[in-house]
C-alpha cells in the first residue's frame, strides 16, 4: 500500500480526475503498453478489458503510481502522479486482484489501519471505518479475524479499504473474483453507487459485469488500446456495416443479394438475414422499395446491435498466446 499526502483534503472537486497523455511500459525492447490517452471524469464508471497480457495490470499499475511509465504523464485530479506522488495518491483508492491484507488483524483493527495510513483525522476514524464496512456488507465482520473469512469477504475487506478514505478515484482489479452470485450482485450495486459521486476504474473479466455498471469501456489488445467508447456504442459497433431484415413471405437469397448496395447475405433462421452493407450506398431503402414491389411482407429492418462479449472477441480474436 502506497503511502499518502499528510496534507488535508482539499475541497476543490475538479470535472477530470484522472488524465493520461502518451502513457507507456517498455519491459527492454518488449512493448508492454504503447502510447495511450486516458481520461476520467467524475461520476463515471470505466471499465478496462483485455485477454491475458493485453497490458490492464500494467496500466493499472501505472495509474496507482505503482509502476513508473517508461514515457507519458498521468494526473489525479490535476496533481502530476510522477511529480508529487504523496499529493496525488492522497485522491487514490486501489484494491487490486489480490488484496492486501493482514490476516491476522481484525477487520477493525485492519481497517483503522488503513484509514490512519490514509491520513484520516483521529477522530473520524471510526466513523469512516464503519462506513467502509457497511458499504461492503461488513457490518457484523468487525471482530472476526480475516484469516477466518471467506475468500469471497476478504475480497470485500480490500473493497473496503480502497474507500474507506472516500478518494476521488477508485481502482479496482477484478473486484468479484471468489464472490458467489449474490455478492457479485451487491458489490456491482456498490459499483454504481461509487461511480455517482466518485471516479471508478473496474478491471474484470466478466464481461456482463462490465457491461452492467459501466458507463465506458475500453479494450486492450497486445499493450494497444482497440477500442475506446462509450457502452452505448457496442450496440452500433456494425451500424451501417449489417442489418437484420425479416419477410413473412421471404424473397430467395440471391434476389436480396442483387440490391444495390448490399455485399452479402446471410440466412439466419425462417425469413431472417443478416445483410451487409456497403457504406452509405443506400441499401436499406432499396430493401424497403424491394419488399413493397415484392410483396416479401417487411417486419424487421434494423442495424445489428451487438454485445460486448461479440465486440471483444471480434477485436481481440488473434489471440495466440500471452506476453511475458
Amino acid at each position: 500500500m502506497s503511502p499518502l499526502a499528510a496534507s488535508p483534503a482539499t475541497t476543490v472537486e475538479p470535472l477530470v480526475t484522472v488524465a493520461a497523455r502518451g502513457l507507456s511500459r517498455r519491459y527492454g525492447a518488449a512493448v508492454a503498453v504503447e502510447p495511450l490517452d486516458l481520461e476520467l471524469r467524475r461520476g463515471e464508471v470505466l471499465g478496462l478489458l483485455g485477454p491475458n497480457g493485453a497490458g490492464k495490470s500494467t496500466t493499472l499499475r501505472m495509474l496507482t503510481g505503482n509502476l513508473a511509465p517508461s514515457a507519458g504523464e498521468i494526473r489525479i485530479c490535476g496533481i502530476d502522479l510522477l511529480a508529487a506522488p504523496r499529493a496525488a495518491k492522497r485522491h487514490l483508492g486501489y484494491c487490486p486482484e489480490t488484496p492486501p491484507l493482514y490476516r491476522e488483524l481484525t477487520v477493525d483493527e485492519y481497517l483503522d489501519f488503513c484509514a490512519r495510513l490514509h491520513r484520516v483525522p483521529s477522530g473520524r476514524v471510526h466513523a469512516a471505518r464503519e462506513q467502509a464496512k457497511a458499504r461492503c456488507g461488513l457490518a457484523d465482520m468487525g471482530r472476526r479475524l480475516i484469516a477466518q473469512l471467506s475468500k469471497g469477504y476478504q475480497q470485500r475487506v480490500g473493497i473496503a479499504q480502497a474507500i474507506v478514505h472516500e478518494p476521488d478515484v477508485i481502482i479496482l482489479d477484478e473486484p468479484t473474483v471468489g464472490l458467489d452470485p449474490h455478492q457479485m450482485r451487491e458489490i456491482r450495486v456498490l459499483i454504481r453507487e461509487l461511480g455517482t459521486a466518485h471516479s471508478v476504474i473496474l478491471s474484470s473479466h466478466i464481461l456482463s459485469e462490465v457491461e452492467a455498471v459501466c458507463d465506458r469501456v475500453l479494450i486492450l489488445h497486445r499493450g494497444r488500446v482497440v477500442f475506446a467508447d462509450r457502452i452505448e456504442a457496442l450496440k452500433h459497433f456494425r451500424a451501417g456495416h449489417a442489418l437484420l431484415v425479416s419477410f413473412t413471405r421471404p424473397p430467395a437469397v440471391e434476389a436480396l443479394a442483387a440490391l444495390p448496395g448490399i455485399v452479402a447475405v446471410e440466412p439466419l433462421e425462417t425469413g431472417l438475414f443478416r445483410v451487409r452493407l456497403m457504406p452509405d450506398a443506400g441499401a436499406p431503402q432499396a430493401i424497403a422499395r424491394a419488399a413493397v414491389e415484392g410483396d416479401w411482407g417487411l417486419t424487421r429492418l434494423c442495424p445489428e446491435h451487438t454485445t460486448l462479449e461479440e465486440v471483444f472477441v471480434e477485436l481481440t480474436r488473434d489471440v495466440t498466446g500471452t506476453k511475458p
